[in-house]
């Protein structure tokens, strides 16, 4: 997007420059949503000044074990390039601050409790009055307003009355947290977005806008198959564990060394193929599995079948006998495994940055998206709580 020439002038324009440099977004989020989504902006070169109470910081701050010297692998995960400023929002003095640096931004991000900072004099229809290009993103749990917006709202909450955890775990097991917040992060990433789409607007219209994101809303879009096939055909959701509802086979396998290989055959092609590699080409021709809705009909039997193949190898036979077999797959990864993958290697997907407060380099996820005119080279260390 273009900035106001207003801000121009701050900027260095050449090709190399940083996507979003002369923006500075005032990030008065804690946890995790709020604080992933300014760091992706963080990435792209805007100036984030992170405001946190003098006493405490950000809740995750906190979140140990493990901690990293001063710091918790949790708060280094999700809050590199970005300044901290620890202030008293409920003082007066602290208020004057508030007020000044919202002149200077762009974006002012927030989730706390809807009415908590209106009450405060924080609300947009407060803060526009001093800056009118300003665009005030809020996230919360359950929406601005309705029966549950007073509600304090963590991902796991909102995951469950969203239904991602009653579509999540063993068949025939309980409902199951997913791994990590994708929630949250999911908020996150629709917040980001969101502020890009208001800043381009913003050039055309000279004026900023309020965003409304939330926990709630984010996961119901997220349900999308599943919300269609319920919304339109009836079709209750069910927890398939690593399977799928709608493709079959699609899903993990054990393998001989107790190892899990996960297989995609989206099409008949990739079915044929698959059944080529475990010499069960009899299984293209039974009218059972002919094609996907006849496999999705009849998944226990087919996937019985592949079942018993599958504990006949090892993954690392498997692997060799897959190569180049035009379908998708691959193994079960633990975090070693992950970050020893050729491939993640290969996308420079470890983050090292010499942290004041850690007594070392970390080591943390880095970007995941690439720009051929943007480096992500010079990225600073997540603050220490007023750095």
């Amino acid at each position: 997007f273009a900035v106001p020439s207003w801000r121009r002038k701050h900027m260095t324009l050449n090709p190399a420059s940083k996507l979003l440099n002369g923006v500075r977004v005032l990030d008065m989020t804690r946890v995790l949503a709020g604080p992933f989504a300014s760091m992706i902006l963080g990435d792209l070169g805007a100036e984030i000044v992170k405001i946190e109470n003098p006493n405490l910081g950000d809740d995750t701050r906190e979140w140990g074990p493990p901690f990293l010297g001063s710091e918790s692998a949790y708060f280094v995960s999700i809050n590199r390039n970005k300044k901290s400023v620890a202030v008293n929002i409920k003082h007066e003095k602290g208020a004057d601050i508030i007020k000044r640096l919202v002149k200077k931004s762009d974006v002012l991000m927030e989730n706390y409790i809807p009415g908590q900072l209106e009450r405060m004099g924080y609300g947009y229809d407060h803060l526009k009055e001093l800056n009118t290009g300003l665009i005030y993103c809020s996230i919360t749990g359950y929406g601005s307003d309705g029966p549950y917006a007073t509600r304090p709202g963590y991902d796991v909450i909102a995951s469950s009355i969203a239904g991602l955890t009653n579509i999540t775990g063993p068949e025939d097991g309980d409902p199951c947290r997913v791994g990590v917040a994708m929630t949250d992060m999911s908020t996150g990433l629709f917040a980001h977005g969101a502020i890009l789409a208001a800043l381009l607007q913003r050039e055309k219209t000279g004026h900023g806008q309020k965003i409304d994101c939330n926990l709630l809303s984010t996961q119901v879009a997220m349900l999308t198959h599943l919300a269609s096939n319920y919304l339109n055909a009836g079709l209750e959701a069910k927890r398939y564990g690593t399977g799928h509802a709608s493709i079959v086979p699609y899903q993990s396998f054990k393998t001989k060394d107790q190892k899990f290989l996960t297989i995609g055959a989206g099409n008949n092609r990739h079915f044929k193929k698959l059944c080529q590699i475990l010499n069960l080409e009899e299984l293209t021709t039974n009218k059972k599995f002919v094609d996907n809705k006849d496999r999705v009909e009849n998944r226990i039997e087919l996937i019985g079948i592949l079942t018993e193949e599958f504990r006949q190898k090892t993954i690392k036979e498997w692997l060799d006998a897959l190569e180049n077999c035009g379908f998708p797959y691959g193994p079960t990864n633990n975090m070693a495994e992950v970050f020893s993958d050729p491939q993640v290697m290969h996308n420079g997907m470890i983050m090292e940055m010499e942290h004041p407060g850690c007594g070392k380099n970390i080591r943390i996820p880095g970007p995941a998206v690439r720009y051929s005119t943007h480096t992500y080279s010079d990225a600073i260390p997540p603050p220490t709580l007023g750095q």
